[in-house]
Order: C-alpha cells, then sequence, then structure tokens
C-alpha cells in the first residue's frame, strides 16, 4: 500500500482556532507561563471538577510533583501497576522510594486484590493507571487507602474524558466523600486532548496545591505575577529545591481549544470504539475490550487481545503483517519487570504479576482517533478479520483437511 493510503497509528486533531492562538501567544510576547495558562488551568478544573490544578509540562511532571510533595524517603514503598509506560515507576524511583507492582485484572487495570496483598508497613502510596481511558476500581482503592492511611495519586494519562460512577476523572466521588491526594494528566501528541507536550495535576487539597505550585518552579516562594514587594522591590525566595516544570502559554493556547473539543473528540472515539467492537466481537481468535457498566470510557486506546493458541503466528508477526497491509499499531505497554533498569527489583515476590506478563504477548493497539474517518475504520477491522483468518488455525486445518 502506498504511504499515500497508510493509516498511521495516531494523527492529532489541530484546527485553525489553536493555531490562531498560538499566533497570537507568540504575537502577544507572553511565550512561558502566563494569562493562557492561568485561563487553561481554570477551564480544565472546572471541567474535572476539582478545586485546584496546575499547568506541568508532562504528565511525568504532574505525578513526580505529587509524590515529592508528600515528602516520601528512602525504605518508602509506592504501589503501581506493571503495564504502564516507564514514567509511572521512574517517579517513585525519583524520589527514592521503592516500586512494587501489584498485578492486573483482564481489562487490564491494577487489581484491588493484588494491591491489597502487596501492601506492608512501608507503604505509603499508591499510584492506580487509569488504562485505556477505563477507570480502575477507585472505590476499592480508596478503601483500602483509607484503612492503610495510604495516600493515593492517580496516573490519569489516558483519562481524560473518562468518568467514574457518574463524575469525571479527578473529581473524586462527592457522593461518598472519597477522592485521591491529586490526579495527574497527559496532553501529550497522541492523547485525547493534545498541548504538544504538556499535562496538568489536579488535587481537592489547598495546601497540597500550594506545595506542589512552589516544587513546580526551583523552589521559588512567589510566581511571576508577584514578586513585587510592598515597598515596590523585586524579590522572590527559594524555599526548597524544586524543579522546572512549569506549562508555558504556547502549549496552554493549544489546550484551550483543544478542551472546547473534548466533547466532540470523545464522541467520535466512542463511536469508532463500539463500531470496531461490533465489526470484532464474536472472532474465536481474539478479544475485544471490556468495559463496565458504571464508567465512560474515554478511549484513549482500543486494545485487541489476540488469543495465540488459535492462530499461527505471534503478537510481533501480526504487527508486521498489519503494517504490510498499510496499517500502523502500537503496543501498551512492555510490561515494567522486562525493562533493564527494573531488573534489580524484578525477581522479588512483591513485583510477581503472572496475570500482566501472560497478557503482553498477546495486546495490541489498533489506530483510534477524530482524525479518522468511519470508513477507515472499518477498513482497519476488514483488515484485522482477514489477517485474523488467514493465519487461524481453524482456517489452516479445515484447508489441511481438504474441506
Amino acid at each position: 500500500m502506498s504511504q499515500q493510503n497508510y493509516i498511521a497509528y495516531h494523527k492529532p486533531s489541530i484546527g485553525t482556532e489553536e493555531i490562531e492562538e498560538v499566533v497570537a501567544t507568540m504575537q502577544s510576547g507572553w511565550l512561558t507561563t502566563g494569562p493562557r495558562t492561568m485561563q487553561f488551568e481554570k477551564e480544565f478544573r472546572e471541567y474535572v471538577n476539582a478545586p485546584h490544578s496546575l499547568g506541568v509540562n508532562s504528565c511525568t511532571a504532574g505525578l513526580h510533583l505529587a509524590l515529592a510533595a508528600l515528602n516520601l524517603r528512602k525504605g518508602d514503598e509506592v504501589i503501581t501497576t506493571p503495564l504502564t509506560f516507564c514514567a509511572t515507576v521512574n517517579v517513585i524511583i525519583h524520589v527514592g522510594a521503592t516500586p512494587v507492582l501489584a498485578d492486573i485484572l483482564p481489562d487490564c487495570n491494577i487489581d484491588p486484590a493484588s494491591v491489597a496483598r502487596r501492601i506492608t508497613p512501608r507503604t505509603r502510596a499508591i499510584i492506580p493507571v487509569h488504562f485505556a481511558g477505563l477507570p480502575v476500581d477507585m472505590d476499592a482503592i480508596w478503601t483500602l487507602a483509607r484503612r492503610h492511611r495510604l495516600h493515593v495519586i492517580e496516573d490519569c494519562a489516558h483519562a481524560i474524558g473518562s468518568f467514574y460512577r457518574g463524575w469525571p476523572i479527578g473529581a473524586g466521588n462527592p457522593e461518598s466523600g472519597a477522592q485521591s491526594d491529586a490526579c495527574a494528566f497527559s496532553f501529550y501528541a497522541t492523547k485525547n486532548i493534545t498541548t504538544g507536550e504538556g499535562g496538568m495535576v489536579t488535587t481537592h487539597d489547598e495546601t497540597f496545591a500550594e506545595r506542589m505550585k512552589v516544587l513546580c518552579l526551583h523552589g521559588i516562594s512567589k510566581d511571576a505575577w508577584k514578586r513585587y514587594s510592598a515597598q515596590g522591590q523585586w524579590k522572590y525566595e527559594v524555599l526548597e529545591p524544586g524543579f522546572k516544570y512549569n506549562l508555558g502559554d504556547i502549549q496552554s493556547a493549544l489546550g484551550i481549544h483543544q478542551l472546547k473539543k473534548l466533547p466532540r473528540f470523545l464522541e467520535t472515539r466512542r463511536r469508532y470504539a463500539k463500531l470496531y467492537s461490533e465489526l470484532l466481537g464474536g472472532m474465536a481468535e481474539l478479544e475485544i475490550p471490556l468495559e463496565k457498566a458504571d464508567c465512560e470510557h474515554a478511549w484513549h486506546l482500543y486494545v485487541i487481545k489476540l488469543n495465540l493458541d488459535a492462530i499461527t503466528i505471534n503478537r510481533d508477526e501480526f504487527i508486521a503483517l498489519m503494517k504490510e497491509r498499510g496499517i500502523g499499531t502500537s503496543v501498551h505497554f512492555i510490561p515494567i519487570p522486562l525493562h533493564p533498569f527494573f531488573a534489580p527489583y524484578a525477581h522479588l515476590a512483591q513485583n510477581q504479576c503472572p496475570v500482566t506478563m501472560a497478557m503482553y504477548p498477546r495486546i495490541l493497539s489498533l489506530p483510534l482517533y477524530p482524525a479518522m474517518t468511519e470508513k477507515e475504520v472499518i477498513h482497519v477491522a476488514n483488515e484485522v478479520k482477514s489477517l485474523v483468518r488467514s493465519v487461524s488455525k481453524t482456517t489452516t486445518l479445515a484447508v489441511a483437511g481438504g474441506r
């Protein structure tokens, strides 16, 4: 297939509104954190129903700030999932704590029962990851956190637009009063809304929000709006060694309009995911993604699971053959224990995750984004079905048997 007809794994949806806002920002002369970042922060916290928000340069930065604000130290443990991008675990190591991995459920989200078994007297926090945009069972996580006096930091990189029991991810559960210490969102180029690079961290705790704000910009006590003292002297104070994690106005200019378009983006993603499931459901050679009745899936990813016992090739060969057919795919994710940096932890009993390791060779992410057309979604699904049939052991046996 020609490059022109190739269906990429992802394409961003950037319109004239974003382009004009970026140009206006550049013409304003205020390129770093300023009025557009303040506007984006305000509109974002209103969307997720959280009282405090802080624009940061990545979801990774948001997770790191939240953990740093908890004052974790060497010997502390933080429990998270092995089926995540390495950033989730990197930030635990960066604050000096020890990552502990809990196994996953068939929906690819962290298993609260496995989390419970991993809790020790050294455990300080849990980082659940809303895999693919499907919310984790947060009530179970919050119950564990209350029982053991643990902090909860949600990795919401996939979850902008997800709803848990009627409330947007980031809101907690206002009916029960349960909520996480912080939620970190991603606006990376492939996410449901994008600022190219960027993120947001939200919280319901004003003191926690102020601590993260100080840490976000070098540990400086006052931001650019308040650096003049009562005597008119330009002044700032460094309270502790912080980081350089702030989000600039150029990125926020994109985010302002991307957020406005999010409902339309979500409607398209949900429609395409439903179409995929209708076209791919019922095949013995693969499984379609699971959903939950009490959640609204944001469909950041559409992840199928190949039943390798039913086909004659492995997942990597499947990816290569899909590429030959002009379709880009991906894998989410290489489990944390398989990375060299995690080798010192991988053999430990508390990091054994057999469900994850059995799942990994089977998972495959199909293209899913608003810039696709319905015709392209149907084409991808038909190519998947065609490939599956060509490598199905049932088909192979039938041909071999002359039937």
